[in-house]
């Protein structure tokens, strides 16, 4: 099935499973949280996603009242003063990426087409990143599909898929049709980042280099990678025994010596992990009532999985 087939397809499915989108806000908490004034928040906080509304909290008390937005959104990342923003699935539209500025106004939308998954924004708010499944609805299905492109905000440069760059594992060209990529991370220096690609059945950790439309495999079994504030770790899920049916594991690679170190976290998490600081990791975890909490864990394998913003999803870090 070609890609422009796969699109058309998940167009009309999105037609289709539109209430399902629409009425997220209605079912993914019991209940709407306190909302205050943007003053009220105040110090290190917490972007977060409340009942799909963009949302603020604080990093010391985030059990604590909410400055809650107008906006909706499926997934949402914050850095330098830029938020990503992947709008649900519309009635008789795709869905769309909305760039929002320091304020949350929107300085940019891009049309998409597909089933938004995964955002992440380049610590100087410059570069945008998102991954929607444009095909299937897991990473641990057999045939899913997914489309990941990139927005550089300062040129207007937007790469639509990075199945457009030169992919590279142990030196040699991958050009097979069942790649797919996902779950970007940026390096301080808005050119270089990671990617998840697989290909054959393997799942590779991916740098690649933005300027040279290039990427080039590091590792195995790293999937939604996420780089941390100093750049010498990377937070990612690990398949269980390399097999994504049977659950991810929480981990940690140091760059330097690719040492892994498995989290506390033993709960499977499908998630892109987030640094909260240099020592903490954020994830989001679906109760079985499907309400999404916001988690978090010491990224050197210590202590315990702690509750860190409950009814929450997609947190990121500002202040």
């Amino acid at each position: 099935m070609t890609t422009r087939v796969r699109l058309l397809i998940t167009a009309l499915v999105a037609v289709l499973l539109a209430g399902v989108a629409v009425g997220y806000a209605a079912w993914s908490g019991s209940g709407e949280p306190e909302v205050v004034a943007s003053t009220a928040v105040e110090g290190p906080r917490l972007v977060v996603l409340t009942n799909g509304r963009l949302s603020t909290v604080s990093r010391s008390d985030p059990d604590g009242p909410r400055e809650v937005s107008e906006q909706r959104c499926d997934r949402v990342y914050r850095a330098g003063g830029t938020t990503s923003c992947l709008r649900p699935v519309g009635a008789f539209k795709a869905g769309e990426l909305a760039v929002l500025d320091a304020g949350w106004r929107e300085v940019r939308t891009v049309p998409l087409t597909g089933f938004p998954n995964r955002t992440r924004v380049s610590a100087s708010g410059r570069m945008v990143a998102w991954t929607l499944f444009v095909d299937g609805h897991s990473y641990a299905a057999n045939g899913f599909s997914t489309s990941t492109g990139v927005l550089d905000t300062k040129t207007g440069t937007l790469v639509a898929s990075l199945e457009e760059f030169t992919s590279t594992v142990d030196g040699s060209a991958v050009t097979a049709m069942d790649r797919n990529f996902w779950g970007v991370t940026f390096a301080a220096d808005d050119n270089r980042f990671y990617a998840t690609m697989s290909t054959g059945g393997h799942r590779y950790l991916m740098e690649g280099d933005f300027a040279a439309r290039t990427l080039r495999s590091v590792v195995d079994n790293v999937e939604c990678p996420s780089l941390s504030p100093d750049g010498t770790h990377i937070a990612y899920k690990a398949a269980v025994n390399g097999d994504p049916q049977q659950g991810w594991r929480l981990s940690t690679m140091n760059m330097a010596t690719r040492e892994i170190t498995p989290l506390a976290e033993t709960r499977s998490v499908d998630d892109q992990p987030t640094w909260v600081d240099d020592r903490t990791i954020a994830y989001g975890i679906q109760r079985d009532d499907g309400v999404n909490d916001v988690w978090a864990v010491p990224a050197d394998g210590s202590g315990t999985p702690t509750l860190l913003v409950p009814e929450a999803n997609s947190p990121a870090p500002i202040g």
